[in-house]
């Protein structure tokens, strides 16, 4: 082995401990949102991965780690979605930056990260220790929606009575349509368009 070789082999032992965490993350991520937490064990994980369950255990000491690293995953790629449509529409009134905002997180829910609507839409049993990161996550998400509201309100583009409660009604539209509204179903986009149309109504009189 070349000295080149030497200093090369941590890397590239580091970049695959990294692609196997990932495929062990995604994998979790997919059987809760078939099954939710109860439905998620970690010899479904391992099985999928094709790794023995106790390289799982490597990884992960437990199946509540493993859980919370799958659902930070999911919320700062979600995120990082989010914060992309509003930098696109830097510059642009509240109303076209919400628009950017909504229909993103529309693409999020029903091409991109399917499994946020089955995860999030409805409530379900999460054990204690999780409830506080979920709270955390769903704040982190409502903050973007609601720093540009409220940049429409005070702008007055928006004249809804109440900012917060059109915020929630946002949410369970969104949810709901993550729930029917598949690409197959839209090809030319113009039910995701008309459902970005009829959310943003809700701001407005």
């Amino acid at each position: 082995m070349t000295t080149d070789d030497a200093v090369a082999s941590p890397g590239r032992a580091a970049r695959r401990r990294d692609r196997r965490k990932a495929e062990m993350i995604e994998t979790a991520l997919q059987i809760l949102s078939a099954g939710g937490y109860q439905g998620m064990r970690f010899e479904d994980v391992a099985e999928r991965c094709d790794i023995a369950k106790a390289t799982l255990y490597h990884y992960f000491p437990s199946k509540d780690a493993l859980v919370s690293a799958a659902l930070e995953k999911l919320t700062t790629d979600v995120l990082v979605q989010l914060t992309a449509a509003l930098d696109a529409a830097a510059g642009q009134s509240a109303t076209e930056r919400l628009r950017g905002l909504i229909g993103e997180q529309l693409r999020v829910l029903t091409v991109l990260y399917p499994e946020v609507g089955t995860l999030f839409s409805f409530p379900a049993p999460w054990p204690e220790e999780h409830n506080e990161a979920i709270k955390t996550m769903r704040r982190r998400h409502d903050r973007l929606f609601r720093e540009v509201v409220d940049e429409g309100v005070a702008a007055g583009e928006f004249d809804c009575p109440d900012p917060a409660v059109a915020l929630h009604c946002l949410h369970g539209i969104l949810n709901h349509a993550s729930i029917w509204l598949r690409p197959d179903a839209d090809p030319d986009g113009r039910t995701r368009a008309a459902v970005v149309d009829e959310s943003l109504r809700l701001f407005t009189r």
